[in-house]
C-alpha cells in the first residue's frame, strides 16, 4: 500500500489548491483528489513530478507499506 502527505504538502505550501498541484505535475485534479483519498497509486513517473513541485525527496510524499497476508 502506498500512502501520501499531498494534503499536508499542500497546506504546507500556501494551502495549494488541488487544481494548482494538478496543473504542475500535469494531471488533472480528479487524480490528486483520488490520490489524497488512497484510492490510486501513481505511476513512478508522477510520484517524481509531485515530489518536485514540492521540493521534496520522494519518500517525503510517498511511502510505501508492505502489507503482509
Amino acid at each position: 500500500m502506498i500512502t501520501n502527505n499531498i494534503r499536508r504538502l499542500r497546506f504546507e505550501n500556501d494551502e495549494m489548491s488541488q487544481a494548482e498541484l494538478a496543473r504542475r505535475a500535469d494531471v488533472t485534479r480528479q487524480t490528486i483528489l483520488a490520490l489524497e483519498a488512497s484510492k490510486y497509486s501513481p505511476s513512478l513517473e508522477l510520484a517524481f513530478r509531485i515530489a518536485e513541485v514540492f521540493g521534496k525527496p520522494l519518500e517525503e510524499v510517498f511511502t510505501y507499506q508492505h502489507n503482509s497476508g
